[in-house]
């Protein structure tokens, strides 16, 4: 039996709904630059951070970088930092509220009286009972010291929709149009009591407002039970907890981090090289798994960020643009790619443009575009 009009009306009448879920909860991926890496300064030391760069130089020179290159020189003289993040957590602590209160103001003064890096954030406490005020009270001042809203707020040590949703309340009261990033530190973050994917309905608690979601390393090792020598990036309790993220954020424009070594590249020769080696393979290891950001905590880690970062794009431009094209001309090959993984290729080759890993590409940026 042919179907008629109505058959097809009727079809579409029960998707409706659905059809409008897809396109609100799964946009797809946020358009424009994503930073390779977040730097975290506590509030206290924040006077320093414009000169991570000529650190970075000057441990190149003294400890032989072993990736060294004119390109990486030129971003840590230019552009060191891409993302900063003013630390009012860990990094800094729990002081006073007089402490504090003028910690904030300064951080707002020494923010406003210089250049700044593209992305700028906040780190305030967590939403648990015991910081909970703190935490308010430093987001608060910050938006009335700084006076303006060219930056993103960092939520940490999440633990349920309940404290994504009071903060997208917050940010209502405050009228601020800011959108904040969840950090994941917490098993409950990912699994909660019921067996529910928690990071997926964190997403869907933060009403739009979520713009990233950032892996914690030592808070989720040391919560999951794992022991102190052997937390890490690569840890299999790692891996699991950020496949779960993967999944939860893909598609929907929210964007992934990984965490932090805490291995610095301090100490005698032998140290910073060891640490330059673990930190390059980790980057590239966070890379190969789609995660395009992480932490950086030291100066001396800038190098092998944009070393590890610029090889991954460099290594497989070749292949990328060679694959796009033939999908492109519809040319034979052995790999039967599809319009997924053409825009998969494309969107490879976009970032390495944005990271300036690639400084000129097989198809120009509004090409790659089109594919998104």
């Amino acid at each position: 039996m042919a179907l008629t009009s109505d058959d097809y009306a009727d079809l579409d009448a029960r998707l409706t709904e659905h059809d409008a879920y897809l396109k609100s909860r799964y946009p797809g991926e946020r358009p424009g630059r994503q930073p390779v890496h977040t730097v975290y300064v506590p509030a206290d030391r924040l006077d320093g951070f414009r000169d991570w760069g000529a650190a970075a130089l000057r441990a190149m020179d003294e400890f032989a970088f072993p990736w060294e290159e004119e390109q990486i020189r030129r971003k840590l003289a230019e552009e060191p930092i891409e993302d900063l993040r003013v630390d009012f957590e860990d990094g800094y602590g729990v002081r006073d509220d007089e402490q504090e209160d003028a910690a904030v103001r300064r951080a707002a003064r020494i923010l406003r009286d210089g250049p700044l890096p593209p992305f700028l954030g906040l780190r305030i406490k967590s939403l648990e009972a015991p910081t909970r005020h703190r935490a308010i009270r430093t987001l608060d001042l910050f938006l009335d010291s700084y006076q303006d809203t060219g930056f993103v707020v960092t939520l940490p040590k999440v633990s349920g929709p309940a404290q994504v949703t009071a903060m997208v309340a917050l940010l209502d009261k405050l009228g601020a149009p800011i959108g904040f990033e969840i950090q994941v530190e917490l098993p409950s973050a990912i699994l909660s009591a019921d067996g529910v994917a928690t990071v997926a309905q964190l997403i869907t608690a933060a009403e739009g407002r979520c713009t990233g979601l950032h892996y914690g390393t030592y808070d989720y090792s040391a919560a999951a039970g794992v022991a102190a020598a052997y937390q890490a990036m690569d840890h299999p309790a790692a891996d699991y907890a950020k496949a779960v993220m993967q999944v939860a954020a893909a598609q929907t424009g929210v964007r992934l981090s990984d965490g932090s070594t805490n291995i610095l590249p301090v100490g005698s020769r032998d140290d910073v090289h060891g640490a330059w080696q673990l930190h390059h393979r980790l980057v590239r290891r966070s890379l190969e798994r789609g995660f395009y950001q992480g932490w950086d905590l030291h100066p001396a880690q800038l190098p092998t960020r944009y070393a590890a970062t610029y090889s991954f794009f460099r290594d497989g431009r070749d292949a990328a643009e060679t694959r796009l094209r033939r999908y492109v001309d519809r040319q034979e090959s052995g790999i039967a790619d599809e319009p997924a993984t053409a825009r998969a290729l494309a969107a490879y080759l976009l970032r390495g443009l944005d990271c300036g890993a690639l400084t000129g590409a097989g198809f120009s940026r509004r090409e790659l575009m089109t594919f998104l």
